[in-house]
């Protein structure tokens, strides 16, 4: 059973410390949670540590607070001023990698200053099929990835975060904020505001899944297909509220919401 599985090798690493990566999205809850669980069997203490950017989706620290304080987890939280990185600002192809190797070396700062010896994140077996260059600094800095040691895809993870009534098993991902841009041209950072208060107003609206990439003055939605019609139906309340923020030509993409879909050149 994969629980079991999961359990046990979480447990394996517990005596000698654990710092878990811990996003408030469903993956590094779900491993948070257990190994929560397993080093209070054990008599041990875990970490969860949290890292700002200014890529970060607002909502995301309350989030990670409130489930730190739920489970009784000691929380670290950090800001990493990316502003100034060169590799993450130009928003290259590879900047994944780079941004990701910044935050997980200050986790392993972390779990040094607390004489922990692993550092754990959420990275399950579906991650690997899609474009992600930050695993390969998770590899380079032998992070450990308990779902994705044990065989869990995405569709596992939520299974067993709905059996252990996880509270965020249902919670749709939140990519970091420079997903909503083109690659190879500078990250506009004056947008990165109204694009997250614009994705908050599509989900007042009850577009729980939704992305707005923007070209320059250009924007592009993506909701679920099954949500179009409503789309229609609320248009000129959203278009208003979208143009208030600053939004000037605004579109619904007929193709519907895509995860990563600024990486489809990249994979074709």
């Amino acid at each position: 059973m994969k629980e079991e599985k999961l359990r046990g090798f979480i447990s394996s690493l517990v005596d000698d410390g654990i710092v878990v990566a811990f996003s408030g999205g469903v993956d590094s809850t779900l491993v948070l949670k257990i190994a929560k669980e397993e080093a209070e069997k054990k008599n041990k203490e875990i970490i969860a540590a949290t890292f700002e950017t200014f890529l970060s989706p607002s909502g995301d620290l309350e989030i990670t607070r409130k489930l730190a304080k739920d489970y009784n987890v000691k929380h670290i939280e950090k800001y990493i001023d990316q502003t100034e990185n060169e590799n993450v600002l130009m928003n290259r192809k590879n900047r994944c990698f780079y941004c990701k190797r910044e935050i997980f070396s200050k986790a392993l700062e972390i779990a040094e200053k607390n004489n922990m010896k692993y550092v754990l994140d959420g990275t399950n077996l579906s991650d690997l099929n899609v474009y992600r260059p930050g695993l390969k600094a998770l590899e380079e800095l032998e992070i450990i990835s308990p779902l994705k040691e044990c065989g869990f895809e995405k569709s596992d993870v939520r299974d067993l975060a709905k059996k252990l009534n996880i509270s965020v098993a249902k919670r749709p991902s939140a990519p970091c904020l420079a997903t909503r841009f083109p690659y190879d041209e500078k990250l506009p950072l004056d947008k990165f505001e109204i694009i997250d208060k614009g994705e908050e107003i599509l989900k007042n609206y009850g577009f729980d899944v939704c992305r707005i990439r923007l070209y320059k003055d250009i924007t592009r939605i993506e909701i679920l297909e099954e949500n179009f019609l409503k789309f229609i139906e609320n248009r000129e309340d959203i278009i208003r509220d979208l143009k208030n923020l600053g939004f000037k030509y605004i579109n619904l993409d007929i193709e519907g919401f895509r995860s990563g879909s600024m990486d489809e050149e990249i994979n074709e």
